[in-house]
């Protein structure tokens, strides 16, 4: 029975002795509540009852996020969402452990002194610009006041800015104004454009055309002249009876023209002599000064 319960004593000795400590993680050993030793990952010793384990301090990089309120130089309040990531220094975990009573509120602290250092003196669109400027600012200050601490700063990161709702609805209306004006401006340049080029082309246009039309008259006058003047020769009679013939001919074709077709509304047209020796007499000076014009070129 004695060896039994000197079995069993062993066994619970034992096992108070030995402990595990995780990767990355190191625990902090105290005999009667002094410092005494760092256990570093894998199985360890203590000696039971007199030793104890105080602490386990993770070694991993940890995130604190910390929410600031503060006014930029242009009265607008803003809250800045800071990321502070850290680790504990594995050649400082006792500065870390025994001076510090609570870091996360120490790093709280440090970030809301120099959040309402720098914002305060930019304006709301400079805050958004140099955000990473805010960011570094906090990550060196840090830096320099957690290292004695034990505590490394990895990054500071500033994740989001948020004005007031009003503040965001009037940004987006100022700028949906600036792109509407903008829109305004090129629409009202390409529609100058459009204009411009439908003028020159128009004037364009009429300057052909009344080209064009300056050469079908020339081309119809010097053709009755050589026609007249061929007519003349062979039959030997006189250009005024020849003119009539021609008017009369085309007289007769306008006529039939006019009758063939089918959408041909009520035409009065003169239809006497009289009227007809008039058009002829008009043709004529117009063919005759035509000639003098030619001539004197």
């Amino acid at each position: 029975m004695v060896f039994y319960a000197i079995l069993i004593l062993a066994i619970i000795i034992i096992s108070l002795s030995l402990f595990m400590v995780e990767q990355q993680t190191c625990a902090i050993v105290e005999r009667f509540g002094r410092f005494q030793k760092l256990a570093k990952p894998g199985l360890n010793v203590k000696i039971p009852v007199i030793e104890n384990i105080r602490a386990r301090m993770s070694l991993r990089i940890h995130q604190l996020d910390v929410e600031v309120e503060t006014k930029t130089h242009d009265n607008v309040f803003v809250t800045v969402v800071i990321a502070v990531q850290y680790r504990i220094l594995e050649n400082k975990i006792y500065e870390s452990f025994y001076i510090l009573q609570d870091p996360d509120q120490q790093i709280k602290a440090f970030v809301f002194d120099l959040v309402r250092a720098q914002v305060p003196s930019l304006v709301l669109d400079d805050v958004f610009s140099k955000k990473d400027d805010i960011a570094n600012a906090i990550k060196d200050e840090l830096q320099s006041t957690m290292s004695e601490f034990g505590y490394e700063i990895i990054k500071a990161l500033v994740t989001d800015i948020n004005p007031d709702h009003n503040v965001k609805a009037a940004m987006n209306e100022i700028n949906t104004a600036q792109r509407l004006r903008v829109a305004a401006t090129e629409r009202g340049e390409a529609e100058k454009i459009l204009k411009v080029k439908q003028a020159e082309a128009e004037a364009e246009a009429s300057i052909l055309h009344g080209k064009g039309v300056a050469g079908q008259r020339q081309a119809i006058i010097e053709g009755l002249c050589k026609s007249v003047d061929e007519f003349t020769k062979q039959t030997g009679s006189s250009a005024d009876s020849v003119m009539d013939m021609v008017l009369l001919i085309q007289y007769i074709d306008t006529l039939k023209e006019i009758g063939a077709s089918s959408k041909s509304n009520v035409v009065f047209v003169p239809h006497s002599p009289g009227n007809l020796s008039s058009i002829a007499e008009q043709v004529r000076e117009t063919v005759f000064s035509s000639e003098s014009f030619k001539k004197d070129l």
